[in-house]
């Protein structure tokens, strides 16, 4: 008597012939991510009291964006450990698009930094105030050190979407480093306070730039749409010039982890006879045009 009980492992397990794309992330380091979070929520703390004590807005921003690169790494460290959780009976595509959701979400809160920083800015130009350029410049001078450190951490990993975000977040507070660096130099020089505002304006524009890419690309990810490098349009083209197929309908492009294109889509065949050569056809088409290994084609009796 046979046993026809299976799991859910048994249903997520790839055969010979299937996709040879993957559901979990794997070679992740935790550890790296770990040290960068440290290391950035610390020297947080210390430049948000400086920056109180030193009444310097480019600190006190630089503060500020430090906090949301915390928050980014925070995010990306359990989105990678969720990543790599594997499918189940609830979730059969895994947890690859966690780290999608946290760049987005910390891309989201940098707009909403850098809008907090232009207004307290431009309130600043209006009605200028003392700032302790001397405090100011030797605080930015370490924060600088550590966002290098944290950059050169995180930028060993490249591969993942939610590690650019992050790294696009620190590389941002880099910038605002440099700015608050120079605005301190200048104040304690020169005794011209306006620049702090000026320069902190001048870093949020630029932080805006990165993290509007940064949005666009988790959003799109997250809305299932067409890879970038994709031609949809090509796709069903060279799909309904495969022999034997006579039209394609129904036809969905999008990424099930990054970097790993998925298909589906239906198929009018003159002869279901045909169908196995048919489909090998049509597999090896789109892996070989257009780097689509993971295809699932309905086939469909052509009624003339």
């Amino acid at each position: 008597m046979s046993d026809h009980s299976a799991s859910s492992a048994d249903f997520h397990a790839h055969l010979d012939g299937d996709a040879r794309h993957g559901h979990t992330i794997e070679g992740r380091s935790q550890k790296a991510m770990g040290l960068a979070l440290g290391l950035t929520l610390l020297f947080a703390l210390i430049e948000a009291v400086t920056g109180v004590m030193s009444n310097s807005l480019a600190l006190i921003s630089d503060a500020g964006h430090m906090v949301t690169d915390a928050a980014a790494l925070g995010l990306a460290l359990l989105a990678q450990l969720i990543a790599k959780r594997p499918p189940s009976a609830r979730h059969s595509f895994g947890f690859v698009r966690a780290e999608a959701l946290a760049a987005f979400v910390n891309s989201l809160a940098m707009l909403l930094l850098v809008a907090w920083i232009v207004y307290e800015a431009a309130q600043r130009l209006v009605h200028p105030e003392h700032v302790q350029g001397g405090v100011v410049f030797v605080v930015a001078a370490i924060g600088g050190g550590i966002n290098i450190v944290v950059a050169w951490v995180l930028s060993r990993d490249e591969q993942s979407i939610n590690t650019r975000a992050a790294l696009v977040n620190v590389l941002g507070d880099l910038l605002g480093s440099a700015a608050a660096i120079a605005a301190g130099a200048i104040i304690h020089f020169t005794g011209w306070v306006r620049i702090d505002p000026i320069l902190s304006i001048f870093v949020s524009l630029l932080i805006l730039r990165s993290t509007v890419g940064i949005l666009r690309e988790s959003y799109h990810f997250l809305m299932e749409g067409v890879p970038h490098h994709i031609d949809y349009v090509q796709v069903g083209t060279d799909l309904a010039a495969v022999p034997g197929v006579s039209s394609v309908h129904d036809l969905h492009v999008w990424d099930m982890s990054p970097g790993e294109p998925a298909l589906i889509g239906h198929v009018q065949v003159a002869d279901l006879g045909a169908w196995p050569a048919v489909l090998e056809a049509a597999k090896a088409v789109l892996r070989e045009k257009h780097g689509i290994d993971h295809v699932t084609l309905q086939p469909e009796i052509h009624n003339h």
